[in-house]
């Protein structure tokens, strides 16, 4: 066993960034690893909040999707019982192509499980997590608080933070970037990322329809680009909020924008169609431009990237986070296995597994999200005919269906498993 010497740090690990990335990970190493001396630099100020009883989101409140996979990494970690109070089901998802009559229907239950997915309000997310945090002594928090650069050591990396103009360093084992896709401590540390910009926005809005949503999830490609429904509301009771993420070009974006709130429900009604009746309320916009970045070595000596940090997809699958997620356990499970081993977690050796493994998944997803985009981005009516014929023969094909569903289930790939105790040291598991 090789010798892991850990004294003169100040931290085992530094994860750069508290948000939903950020906070999962310390989580999951507080249920993993829970002698590890972890602290979290945000920057943002940390106000915890007690959970309301009644906690109700806001109209326009931000949510995510998190396929049955991340469901189960959550219930893994003990999270899931407080998320779900408010994780909207998504029984079912209707995929169609506006003008065409093909289409495929994916159910929960002919996958055996009660639902494909789930809705969850962003803001609902971060309560859970920082309430199960909580009473974690061994989790620190520095905040408001930035990392500014690192350098490697012989034991690990040096980090230096700015809080509050007031500088210091840090030695731990591991850095761990997690500070999302725009992230200013990438590139400070030199990481190069590659951008390929799909030369269209994603358009984010709540919107309520007239019929009731019956916890189906819609994805439609239009010529406007390809748009998804999302069922929000009340676990137990089907309402007619929906989540509404649209791939739209400049020109679109600019006329929704400067588009009064009738005249925005009526672009969605002529594009979506009328399956969850008329349009009658459309939230506040949102927007961002879609690109797919990736850094090609996200590793160095004692330093990781995670999450959008090391890499963002286009949104037409929703299958961003989930990702992000599976990438953050695989990390746990090499961190688990090298502390039991007694390899410092920083360690090229270590980190260069966890690179290898997610980078598997991470191809697979990104091929299984781009595929969406080309197919049914496509203009040429020989095109749109072979797709239309896609849609029905995924549709009417058991196999393909359940491929298909699997994948958007986040269950198609490797699931990184990890004990929830130290005590013993996880296998792969190829499922």
């Amino acid at each position: 066993m090789m010798n892991n010497d850990t004294s003169g740090l100040d931290c085992d690990l530094l994860i750069a960034g508290g948000g939903l990335a950020g906070a999962t990970l310390a989580l999951a190493l507080a249920r993993a690893l829970p002698t590890l001396r972890v602290t979290v630099v945000e920057a943002f100020p940390l106000a915890p909040e007690p959970l309301p009883e009644d906690y109700q989101p806001s109209y326009d409140a931000r949510s995510t999707a998190l396929a049955w996979g991340s469901k189960e990494i959550y219930q893994q970690l003990g999270l899931w019982p407080r998320l779900a109070r408010h994780a909207t089901p998504i029984c079912r998802v209707h995929v169609s192509d506006r003008g065409r009559f093909g289409a495929t229907r994916l159910s929960a239950r002919e996958q055996g499980q009660d639902a494909l997915g789930y809705v969850v309000d962003n803001r609902w997310m971060g309560l859970c997590l920082m309430a199960e945090l909580a009473g974690e002594s061994r989790i620190e928090w520095l905040a408001p608080a930035e990392v500014v650069t690192a350098s490697p050591r012989e034991s690990g990396v040096m980090v230096t933070v700015d809080q509050g103009g007031v500088r210091r360093s840090l030695a731990a084992q591991c850095l761990v970037v997690a500070d999302g896709g725009r992230s200013g401590l990438r590139e400070a540390l030199g990481f190069q990322a590659k951008r390929h910009d799909y030369g269209h926005h994603a358009l984010i809005a709540n919107v309520s329809t007239s019929d009731s949503h019956g916890f189906t999830a819609y994805e439609r490609f239009t010529s406007q680009g390809p748009m998804a429904l999302l069922p929000q509301g009340n676990p137990q009771r089907a309402g007619r909020a929906s989540a509404l993420v649209w791939t739209v070009d400049d020109h679109a974006l600019t006329r929704m924008l400067a588009s009064s709130e009738d005249e925005r429900c009526q672009q969605l009604q002529e594009h979506f169609g009328w399956r969850l009746g008329r349009v009658t309320r459309f939230g506040r916009c949102n927007h961002y431009p879609l690109a797919l970045t990736t850094v090609e070595e996200s590793v160095r000596p004692g330093v990781v990237l995670v999450g959008n940090a090391a890499h963002t997809l286009h949104p037409v699958a929703g299958q961003g986070f989930n990702l992000a997620l599976r990438g953050l356990m695989a990390l746990v499970e090499q961190f688990q296995q090298a502390h039991a081993a007694g390899q410092p977690l920083g360690s090229m050796a270590v980190l260069g597994r966890y690179q290898q493994l997610h980078r598997r998944d991470w191809r697979q997803t990104r091929l299984f999200s781009d595929s969406l985009i080309k197919v049914f981005g496509h203009p040429l009516p020989a095109m749109a005919a072979a797709r239309n014929a896609g849609l029905i023969g995924l549709d009417l094909l058991p196999g393909a269906r359940r491929w298909f569903t699997r994948t958007a289930m986040g269950m198609g790939g490797r699931r990184p498993v990890f004990s929830p105790t130290p005590q013993g040291v996880p296998t792969d598991a190829e499922h």
